[in-house]
């Protein structure tokens, strides 16, 4: 059965249109396998994903079923894990993009910015409608100045730093500032977070 389970995982890599080559000698005891592999940015190679074709488990745990045919038969199990270990996924993640998560996979994906105490009332007002409306968010009130708080944003590397003074306060908008693109003007609360909810759902950023 092995050359047959090999032909069949390389008919799915072939129908996925994916790069494969043939690792003689380290397919699992019970049956060939696929592994997926990503390079990091040293240019190592480590194993993430994995699909598994096992016809020793049915057997030893006495798994059958019953075939169109109305006949007894052997399941076969496919073992699946999409990421591998989930600490070396993130880890390698993390590596590669040197902490700077896309926005859909950012922690924090937007940080008010009250330029004073007095603004501070209206920056929460601005990080509850976020959050209603799906977006991580926080605000930062320190005291500290709000250039402070943009490089203390820029080195956290979130995307997206809404600073409210005193106009933004009055009218129910934010200063939009984009991690390392810099100012993007003024936008109302609401339409940021539906610009930015578009992203998130369409990944693009």
């Amino acid at each position: 059965f092995w050359d047959e389970t090999e032909g069949i995982l390389a008919r799915a890599l072939a129908g996925a249109e994916l790069e494969y080559r043939v690792a003689a000698g380290e397919g699992a005891f019970y049956a060939p396998k696929i592994d997926l592999h990503a390079t990091d940015s040293l240019g190592r190679s480590w194993q993430l994903g994995t699909v598994q074709l096992d016809y020793n488990m049915p057997e030893r745990f006495g798994l059958s079923y019953i075939g169109a045919d109305n006949a007894e038969h052997q399941p076969v199990m496919i073992h699946r894990a999409l990421m591998g270990s989930y600490e070396r996924f993130v880890g390698i993640l993390i590596e590669d993009t040197a902490g700077e998560l896309p926005l859909w996979l950012s922690p924090v994906q937007a940080i008010v910015l009250p330029i004073a105490d007095r603004h501070e009332d209206a920056a929460r007002v601005v990080v509850d409608q976020l959050r209603a409306a799906g977006l991580r968010a926080e605000s930062d009130e320190r005291t500290e100045s709000v250039g402070r708080k943009i490089r203390d944003a820029e080195l956290r590397k979130v995307p997206y730093m809404l600073v409210v003074g005193d106009r933004e306060a009055e009218d129910g908008t934010v200063a939009v500032r984009r991690h390392r693109e810099g100012d993007e003007g003024t936008e109302a609360v609401a339409d940021f977070a539906a610009r930015i909810l578009a992203d998130v759902r369409a990944r693009s950023r």
